[in-house]
């Protein structure tokens, strides 16, 4: 069990999970450390993989973005790209540290957040959705929604979306889907992030590009008591 360091400022362990990569960034580094991931990785090969290649970090808590459903706190469904056992596992005797779980995209969205209402959609292996309404996260399943009796959005706006319609289609659908969205659940903007977004020639109208990094300020964000985009200076050239 790794003991808490004693510190002024605590410092935070971010962990942005993915289907390819575990990617971890301590509170004051700048240099973000990484090591595979897959489908047969599990939740304790996970942590052991993380105290490895942060042997030499020394932090007081951790922020999770898991890739899934999270409720009350703990992933509430098993993810897609990983093996299973997320479910019920224990984090914080893992690390013997205290532990904060928030979906990834979710995490993402609170990084990118400037205020007011913000839709943050995060186009990659499928469609990573949350809300955030005067500083309160609400994490949502878009990508579920169905959109045909074969697709639903996650297919369509995924990577499978753009190998199966082609870039030219697959950016009519991604703007025709934002701006449904934008009518639906009316934001005072929208944030396209994940790595999917490159690909597009063009943003929907009021949206902007969101950064990948931003997932780590999100991560640091949840044990921030300073309002929004007043964070840290440490945290700032994350944004």
């Amino acid at each position: 069990m790794r003991t808490p360091r004693k510190s002024v400022q605590p410092k935070i362990l971010v962990v942005d999970v993915g289907g390819s990569h575990i990617k971890c960034l301590l509170s004051g580094e700048t240099t973000r450390r990484k090591f595979k991931s897959g489908p047969k990785l599990t939740p304790q090969q996970m942590v052991a993989g993380i105290l490895k290649i942060t042997a030499d970090w020394r932090f007081d808590a951790l922020s999770i973005g898991y890739p899934g459903v999270v409720t009350q706190g703990a992933p509430a469904l098993e993810p897609h790209h990983l093996a299973p056992g997320w479910v019920g596992f224990d984090f914080e005797a893992a690390f013997g540290l205290p532990v904060r779980i928030v979906n990834d995209a979710a995490m993402q969205a609170l990084g990118s957040y400037r205020g007011g209402k913000m839709l943050f959609l995060g186009l990659g292996t499928g469609l990573g959705s949350a809300l955030i309404v005067d500083g309160h996260i609400v994490a949502m399943e878009l990508g579920h929604l169905r959109r045909s009796k074969r697709h639903d959005y996650e297919d369509m706006l995924g990577k499978r979306g753009y190998k199966r319609l082609g870039k030219k289609k697959w950016r009519r659908k991604v703007h025709a889907v934002v701006e449904g969205f934008r009518a639906a659940l009316m934001p005072d903007e929208i944030v396209i992030g994940g790595g999917q977004a490159d690909r597009l020639k063009t943003l929907p109208p009021r949206s902007r590009l969101g950064n990948n990094a931003a997932a780590f300020l999100g991560g640091f964000r949840l044990w921030d008591t300073s309002p929004p985009g007043k964070s840290p200076n440490t945290y700032k050239d994350l944004s």
